[in-house]
């Protein structure tokens, strides 16, 4: 049975929602996280990439939840070009069903108490401060009291919309995207695959992304302007039966990903967003598995902190935190996604080929930035402050 009053509520168990709930509860400080599906981590809707570096920070990587280690990344152009390019750090592709359960695992033992089929549907308020949830449990209504929720909830997240927070997001931003999980797909499974140009996704990229032996992600996302005319699906099944038309489907999964800049308030008296909620995802990549666990994690240690020393207005300080740690990059990376998605498939079959004339060794992420800026010098000033901001 839950009590009647927590510290902190959470509202979504995915790697943000547990984050902040763990950072929060190992302070000390009661707190609750509110799952509106059966299982955590279920159904999955990631592609399930994510830098070596950006889980160890959180979690010790076990390969019970590693499908694939990624060394080298794939740039398909237009013209089927391919550039190869082996990079310095490894990258994972995960199996978030397990992954996300084990990251719940870690709230828990920190001491967060974790309720699924609780279905969240309303604010309670005291003062015109968000002071709980209003919350649907097994057919029953019930209530929780709480001095802080954090909303983690999902780029469709209603809690920060009832909240007062701004979470509209212009449709040109929000990427359409749609995936497969497929047998009879052979790819590298050292390599993630990246595919560019208008017949495979225009305004974004295409993927692929092993899983294994004989099985790997294949998905998309495309510009909201272009899901208007053409949808996602439509690209994804023309790429498969081109590519792989004997490939058996396991799962298919589909929706939004917002490829925007953080959202411009992410806390308000008593509420505060992570993750998708608060637009904390990579506006380049559309990866928001590594920056929502930091943006819990700030979240929940801010929460934990504002409880302990009886300072509510603390929170408030939440939003800068972030920004300083990746919201001002978040920022730059939108300007060079607007720059590399205006590309035509004439400056991406360029790229590839000039690329593929830099010796092996010598090739690197970095050598492939620059070719691309000879395309759009002015994205170099933007590249360039990526790396100078700290």
């Amino acid at each position: 049975m839950i009590n009647k009053e927590y510290d902190i509520v959470v509202v979504g168990a995915g790697p943000a929602g547990s984050m902040a709930a763990r950072f929060a509860a190992e302070q000390g400080v009661s707190v609750l996280i509110l799952e509106k599906d059966r299982d955590v981590g279920y159904p999955v809707r990631c592609g399930e990439a994510v830098s070596y570096a950006g889980v160890a920070e959180f979690i010790a990587p076990d390969e019970r939840w590693i499908n694939a280690h990624i060394k080298k990344f794939a740039l398909i152009s237009p013209d089927e070009t391919e550039a190869v390019i082996e990079f310095d750090e490894e990258g994972l592709i995960l199996e978030r069903r397990i992954f996300d359960y084990e990251l719940a695992k870690t709230a828990s033992k920190a001491g967060a108490e974790i309720l699924t089929r609780a279905y969240v549907n309303g604010l309670l308020y005291d003062d015109g401060k968000v002071s709980g949830v209003k919350f649907e449990h097994r057919g029953e209504s019930k209530e929780v009291k709480a001095k802080i929720v954090i909303a983690a909830d999902g780029v469709e997240s209603r809690v920060g919309r009832w909240a007062g927070l701004k979470t509209h997001v212009d449709f040109r931003d929000m990427e359409c995207c749609v995936q497969v999980t497929a047998s009879g797909v052979n790819p590298d499974t050292d390599t993630c695959y990246f595919y560019f140009g208008k017949e495979y996704a225009p305004s974004g990229y295409l993927w692929v992304f092993p899983k294994g032996e004989n099985i790997a992600n294949v998905g998309l996302g495309v510009g909201g302007a272009i899901g208007k005319k053409s949808s996602a699906l439509s690209f994804l099944n023309s790429f498969m039966e081109k590519k792989y038309p004997k490939a058996s489907v396991l799962t298919s999964i589909a929706g939004g990903v917002p490829c925007s800049p953080t959202l411009d308030k992410i806390s308000g008296p008593g509420i505060m967003l992570v993750g998708d909620a608060a637009r904390q995802v990579n506006p380049l990549s559309g990866g928001g598995i590594a920056s929502g666990m930091i943006g819990g994690k700030i979240a929940g240690t801010i929460a934990g902190e504002s409880i302990r020393h009886k300072k509510p207005d603390h929170i408030f300080s939440y939003d800068k935190a972030w920004n300083d740690r990746l919201g001002k990059r978040h920022e730059i990376f939108n300007k060079i996604k607007n720059g590399i998605y205006g590309f035509t498939d004439e400056k991406f079959n360029s790229i590839a080929h000039s690329f593929n004339k830099v010796p092996k060794e010598k090739r690197a992420l970095g050598n492939l930035f620059t070719t691309a800026l000879i395309h759009n010098p002015s994205l170099l000033i933007d590249v360039a402050k990526v790396f100078l901001i700290k």
